[in-house]
C-alpha cells in the first residue's frame, strides 16, 4: 500500500537580527510563529511538526519576502509588517488580544490593563499578559509594546534586554544590540 503524498509544508528560515537569531515558520506563505533564539530552535521545529502534524522544512529562500521585512524593521525603515498572518480563527480571549496587539502604534506603549479595557474585559490584565506571554508571532503582533501600568517593561518571550531594545529602537533611540 502506497503512503498518501504529504502536499502541506511549513516552511521556516532563521536570521540574525540586533536580538540575536530569529526563526520565522510559515505555512502556504502565511506566517505562523516567529521565535527568538532562547526559544530553542530545535524544540520550536517540533513542536510546530506536533502541532501541525506536517513536515516542517528549512527554507530561507521561501521566507526571503518575510526576512526582508525584518530587516527593514530592525534597520528602522519599517513601522509596520506587511505580511500575510495565518492566525487561529477562534473566538477565545487569548487569540482577540493577539490580534489586537497590531493595534498599539509603532513607538508606543499600552498597559496590560489598558488593553484589557480596550477589549471590554477591564478586569483582565493578567489574561492580557498571558496571551502577550503566549503571542505565536511576536515583533509582528507586537506584545513588546505592552507594559505594566507603572511604565516598567515587565516580562517577554525574547529577553528583557529584548524588549529593551525593540521599545528604544521604535522609539527613534540608537539602542545597542541586545544579545540573546
Amino acid at each position: 500500500m502506497a503512503e498518501p503524498v504529504q502536499t502541506a509544508v511549513i516552511r521556516y528560515a532563521t536570521m540574525p537580527s540586533a536580538i540575536g537569531k530569529l526563526l520565522i515558520a510559515a505555512q502556504d506563505a502565511g506566517i505562523i510563529h516567529v521565535a527568538f533564539e532562547n526559544h530553542d530552535f530545535n524544540r520550536v521545529v517540533e513542536g510546530l511538526e506536533k502541532q501541525f502534524g506536517v513536515p516542517v522544512l528549512r527554507d530561507d529562500e521561501a521566507l526571503r519576502y518575510a526576512t526582508t521585512q525584518f530587516d527593514e524593521y530592525f534597520a528602522g525603515t519599517r513601522t509596520s509588517f506587511e505580511l500575510p498572518l495565518q492566525r487561529e480563527t477562534s473566538d477565545r480571549f487569548i487569540t482577540t488580544v493577539q490580534q489586537n496587539l497590531e493595534t498599539i502604534p509603532y513607538g508606543q506603549t499600552r498597559s496590560y490593563g489598558q488593553l484589557a479595557r480596550q477589549l471590554d474585559k477591564p478586569g483582565a490584565a493578567r489574561a492580557v499578559g498571558s496571551a502577550c506571554a503566549r503571542n505565536p508571532m511576536p515583533i509582528i503582533q507586537p506584545c513588546h509594546r505592552v507594559v505594566r501600568a507603572d511604565g516598567t517593561y515587565g516580562e517577554f518571550s525574547g529577553t528583557p534586554e529584548a524588549k529593551r531594545y525593540l521599545l528604544a529602537l521604535e522609539r527613534g533611540a540608537k539602542p545597542h544590540a541586545a544579545t540573546q
